[in-house]
């Protein structure tokens, strides 16, 4: 410390200014660089939400005293107290992301609610459960739900009740079998409305596909994938991942034919309905006699004479025949299978010959009808309407993999964290240029005062004091000694009250004067300064 001392009081103003300067500024580097040290590491607890359930989730963290950052849209917490917070206020409901559902009706109550007030109630609970329902989807961060409906009125009874969804994906775009998920969700859960009356809207405001409600594939490379992938699994099971190739050719009808024959057959004969008529007509002739008083009278005798009686009866039946009719009537659509091509290569077997080389060797046949008979059964094969499958067993090149192996390396194997190492990498530097630039040229001044003529000596062991300290090298004794005692006490007068004269008796003036000098080191040293610097102005 007194050789800092006695650097510092040698410097003039403007290196002084500088040391002092650099000295701070080391110091608030150094004060920076170990709050970053020692702060701790931010990782995002939550993102994408909006307003309010964003403060929500702050006025939670506010109450609980955890140190967090807001980053716009973003919410940091200490990496050590993520996944505890998460869990904590998922307990609480929070973030609400997905908009208040069913317990909007638990405030509702029998005074002072219409049945308007609790119809939107019902309809605003019934959206908020489905965007809950929706945002539980991994695929999905934030979810909207509007329904239209057309409430209890009776004189809009022609009314449809529609809907439209607005979703966010979480990562990759909703596509279209999802968002036809949606649909069928939206649709069932609210009575009345049919898949068609659902549109479903992504971030960017784009209608994502028309419902869509049939199901399986439509087109020829839809099949021909749907059965690639099929056949695929199927060989891989026998010969290994990575040793089939497999494509599929689907001929398909792309016109609509509709066919309809009416066949007549005059042999057949059938009654379609029976009509009998039966008829009976019977008539009578009296003969003829006299008339006389007593065939007048009511109680008089008939005419004697014989008459004539005829009958007749008719019997018609009428039978109605309809000759036979067959109708036949065949209706073929687009998209109906109309040839199946299938061409499958397998590797073949390596097996090791006597001078131990690999020798490529072709599947059995055996082995080969066999896999065809399962890739027939498979793909629905028809002889008959021109289906051709092709198997071959040739030797498949192994391709060359490109780049290197991915693996864990021993930073993640020691699970360090990589910003937290470069504080501290920097916090290291600092400190090396401070104890390089700043410490060590000030401790290193005295050498530097030595060259200009001033320098540690050995201790004087002679001397009243045992103290070691700076003295006289030769150089400066030489100079010392032309001066005079008397000289040099008066010099010694003016620099110091408390130094003493030398005399002339006793010691030589250089022992004296070493003798003094080890007792005296601080006022030596200025006064030999003030020499130095009178001797620079002379010059």
């Amino acid at each position: 410390m007194q050789q800092i001392k006695t650097v510092w009081v040698g410097l003039d103003k403007r290196k002084q200014l500088v040391i002092a300067l650099a000295t701070v500024a080391v110091l608030v580097a150094l004060v920076v660089m170990s709050r970053m040290a020692t702060a701790p590491t931010m990782k995002l607890l939550y993102a994408g939400l909006e307003s309010g359930p964003a403060g929500e989730v702050v006025s939670a963290l506010e109450q609980r005293g955890t140190t967090f950052e807001v980053r716009g849209g973003s919410i940091y917490v200490p990496a050590n107290q993520r996944d505890e917070l998460r869990m904590t206020l998922a307990s609480e409901g929070l973030p609400a992301n997905g908009g208040q559902g069913y317990e909007l009706l638990d405030s509702l109550t029998g005074f002072g609610t219409t049945s308007q007030m609790f119809d939107a109630a019902y309809w605003r609970a019934k959206e908020g459960e489905l965007a809950r329902t929706i945002v539980a989807s991994p695929h999905v961060a934030h979810a909207r739900v509007h329904i239209a409906n057309n409430g209890s009125s009776p004189f809009q009874r022609s009314v449809e009740p529609t809907a439209s969804v607005s979703v966010v994906p979480a990562g990759a775009p909703i596509t279209p079998a999802q968002a036809n998920a949606l649909r069928f969700l939206v649709a069932s859960a609210v009575a009345g409305l049919t898949v068609e009356n659902v549109a479903i809207i992504d971030a960017n405001g784009a209608l994502i596909g028309p419902a869509d409600t049939t199901a399986g594939p439509n087109s020829a490379d839809d099949r021909a994938q749907l059965l690639k992938e099929r056949i695929l699994r199927l060989v891989e099971a026998r010969v290994g991942a990575g040793n089939a190739v497999v494509e599929v050719s689907v001929d398909t009808v792309t016109q609509t034919e509709s066919i309809r024959e009416r066949r007549f057959d005059p042999e057949g004969r059938v009654a379609i309905s029976t009509d009998t008529e039966e008829r009976t007509d019977s008539s009578r002739n009296a003969a003829g006699g006299d008339v006389t008083v007593a065939s007048n009278l009511p109680d008089g005798d008939e005419a004697a004479g014989e008459g004539s009686q005829a009958k007749a009866s008719e019997i018609r039946e009428r039978i109605n025949y309809e000759v036979s009719e067959t109708e036949h009537e065949i209706i073929r659509a687009p998209g109906a299978i109309k040839r199946l091509t299938v061409a499958v290569l397998v590797n073949g077997l390596d097996t090791q010959a006597e001078d131990g080389t690999q020798v490529f060797q072709e599947r059995p046949e055996e082995e080969l009808s066999a896999l065809r008979d399962l890739v027939a059964s498979a793909v629905g094969f028809d002889a008959e309407r021109g289906d051709v499958i092709t198997m071959k067993s040739m030797e498949l090149p192994q391709a060359a993999t490109f780049g290197t192996p991915t693996g864990e390396s021993f930073a993640q194997s020691l699970d360090l964290d990589v910003m937290s190492l470069i504080q501290m990498a920097a916090l290291a530097l600092v400190a090396l240029i401070l104890g390089l630039f700043v410490v060590r040229p000030i401790l290193s001044k005295p050498a530097e005062l030595s060259a200009s003529g001033v320098g540690a000596l050995p201790p004087v062991s002679d001397g009243p004091s045992t103290q070691s300290g700076p003295v006289l090298t030769g150089e400066i004794a030489d100079e010392a000694g032309e001066y005079s005692a008397a000289q040099l006490g008066a010099q010694a007068g003016e620099g110091d009250a408390g130094v003493p004269a030398l005399a002339d008796d006793g010691p030589s003036p250089v022992e004296r004067l070493r003798s003094m000098i080890g007792e005296r080191q601080e006022e030596t040293v200025e006064i030999l300064r003030s020499w130095l610097e009178e001797n620079e102005e002379n010059a």
